[in-house]
């Protein structure tokens, strides 16, 4: 009589968009001073980049407190799931 071993693990995979419109920025920096993962910095002419765009977990500060509407982030979760073998 065989052993039916199954195991189950789900894991999301975050996949976020940040689009920043330079052309907006005024480069004030608050979006920066919100984001807890370092994902937006200013560069050397004080605009808005992506430096780490897999460290955003989607949370939207940039995007609700710009006051320019410089910065977009489309949030995207895709659920994977893991079966393990039969012994």
């Amino acid at each position: 009589m065989g052993v039916v071993s199954v195991a189950k693990a789900a894991s999301n995979y975050i996949n976020n968009k940040i689009e920043v419109k330079k052309e907006w920025c005024k480069g004030c920096g608050i979006c920066t001073a919100l984001c807890d993962h370092n994902v937006l910095l200013l560069d050397n002419r004080g605009k808005v980049v992506v430096a780490n765009p897999l460290s955003c977990v989607g949370c939207g500060k940039c995007e609700s407190h710009c006051p320019d509407f410089a910065i977009s982030v489309e949030r995207s979760v895709t659920k994977r799931q893991e079966v393990g073998a039969k012994s």
